[in-house]
């Protein structure tokens, strides 16, 4: 009955707009995709939980056109249909902080088949000489860093994240001037649905002997922050370094940052071998989490983690993420995000297969590795290590584009 009910929803959202749309635009683009993410994880250890199953089914679709010769619209709706067998584990995702206008729509949340129907794209921008601006829903991207980046500090995705295709939409209003060759100077205004989780940044971004520079200071959701970006190569080696400094907002209290000032600071490193093999290789201190696996609790209910800012708990990391292509249709990936101070670690060797050319099936499986969490009394446990207190999980990702 849900799944009925939400593709009626959506094709009620989607047919009357596009007539009324299309009269409005020139050059008009109609495009989307479907993907389904199935996962089957083990229960936690030292829980009382048990096995699980998840299927995330994910139907997306977008609209651009140009208004005028300098302006263009684009519209997208995403509409998230989830069957979690144990819905007190996996959940819709909860609302984002950077999110002003109610436009989305819940189904049965905290069930087993649960619905999400949001207006993720929702802008207007344009562009005059050698300024740009864009208002509305929108996709913002800071830093270069792939697995981690210090400076993506709007709407990053997980270190772990199996699909980074779309960036979530913020409601935004920003500004670019271009100068010299490759030079930016920016400002975005962030709406939150509360005025402290409002956010105001300046960029600057230019390219002096072949090195990329990137700088951003600001407010972020009541935090004052500051930080820098190089990008370059030594030889055919790439290298990048990010850092951010961050005064942190309602220290000492319950839902606010664990550390009253804290850095977060990343170091990567890219090299193609003569084999084909790509390795990317980064260090990472997170300096919102904690450096005592007792304290890892209080970092998982930190600011900082709530709102995506910091995924990981520990402070020292080091990530790879070498891949591979054995055949023009087979790519061979991995991921590795060992916690240097506890020695945990997460290991996920995965497997991309070009089905057609807008068709790609993603095989996959998480290990964790590290010291099992502690019972002290009857239902409490300690954490002894960051993913030594992670089941084990396993799955497929399957892509249609259209």
């Amino acid at each position: 009955m849900i799944i009925t009910r939400a593709l009626l929803t959506l094709l009620l959202l989607i047919v009357p707009a596009h007539p009324v749309l299309s009269a409005l635009l020139e050059n008009e683009s109609l495009n989307g995709h479907l993907k389904t993410l199935n996962t089957a994880y083990e229960k936690a250890p030292a829980t009382a939980t048990s096995n699980g199953f998840f299927s995330a089914n994910n139907l997306r679709i977008d609209l651009q056109g140009d208004l005028t010769n300098n302006s263009s619209l684009e519209f997208a709706i995403d509409n998230l249909l989830l069957y979690s067998s144990r819905p007190d584990q996996v959940a819709l995702p909860a609302s984002r902080r950077d999110l002003r206008l109610d436009l989305d729509k819940e189904w049965n949340r905290g069930h087993r088949w649960s619905n999400r129907l949001l207006i993720d794209r929702l802008l207007i921008r344009g562009s005059r000489n050698t300024f740009d601006w864009s208002v509305g829903r929108q996709a913002i991207g800071f830093g270069r860093i792939v697995i981690s980046s210090p400076l993506d500090i709007v709407a990053p995705f997980a270190p772990d994240a199996l699909d980074t295709d779309v960036r979530p939409g913020a409601d935004a209003i920003r500004g670019v001037y271009y100068f010299g060759l490759g030079g930016q100077i920016g400002g975005t205004a962030i709406l939150g649905e509360e005025k402290s989780e409002n956010s105001y940044l300046l960029t600057l971004t230019d390219n002096r002997s072949g090195v990329d520079l990137l700088g951003i200071g600001g407010i972020l959701r009541d935090r004052d922050m500051i930080g820098l970006g190089l990008a370059g190569n030594i030889g055919t080696l790439g290298v990048k370094v990010e850092a951010s400094h961050y005064r942190g907002k309602n220290h000492g209290t319950p839902g606010g940052d664990l550390h009253r000032r804290f850095e977060i600071a990343a170091l990567e490193l890219w090299y193609r071998f003569d084999n084909g093999i790509i390795l990317l290789s980064q260090y990472l201190y997170n300096g919102a989490g904690a450096d005592d696996p007792s304290d890892y609790f209080a970092a998982a209910s930190a600011a900082t983690f709530q709102e995506g800012l910091s995924f990981l708990l520990g402070q020292q990391f080091l990530l790879l993420g070498p891949s591979w292509e054995a055949h023009p249709l087979v790519n061979l990936m991995g991921l590795l995000i060992w916690n240097i101070e506890d020695d945990s670690a997460l290991v996920r060797p995965q497997m991309q297969y070009s089905l057609n050319d807008n068709l790609t099936l993603d095989l996959f499986y998480t290990l964790n590795f590290g010291a099992s969490p502690e019972t002290v009394a009857p239902g409490l446990s300690v954490p002894k290590s960051e993913f030594g207190s992670v089941g084990d999980s396993g799955g497929l990702l399957l892509r249609w584009y259209f």
